[in-house]
């Protein structure tokens, strides 16, 4: 699923993303856990302001982002 994603921009362009866009929701990253590399993608690992977890990507030739995975997040005591 494609998404609408804005990112930090540090050094260089679309270092981290800050928010996403899923439908019509918008969500905040409260956290990037964990980020690797593909051959073709960079992959974010991310709590978003909702507490579920999702795992975002960005395809570095085309700087496509789209969700590849979502876990909803086991209530907080």
């Amino acid at each position: 699923m494609r998404l609408r994603v804005e990112c930090y921009a540090g050094y260089k362009a679309e270092q981290r993303p800050l928010r996403f866009y899923l439908r019509e929701q918008r969500y905040e990253v409260e956290e990037v856990l964990d980020q690797w590399y593909g051959p073709e993608d960079t992959y974010f690992r991310v709590r978003a302001n909702d507490g579920n977890l999702y795992i975002l990507r960005q395809g570095r030739a085309s700087s496509v982002w789209t969700l590849d995975s979502f876990r909803r997040s086991e209530p907080r005591p």
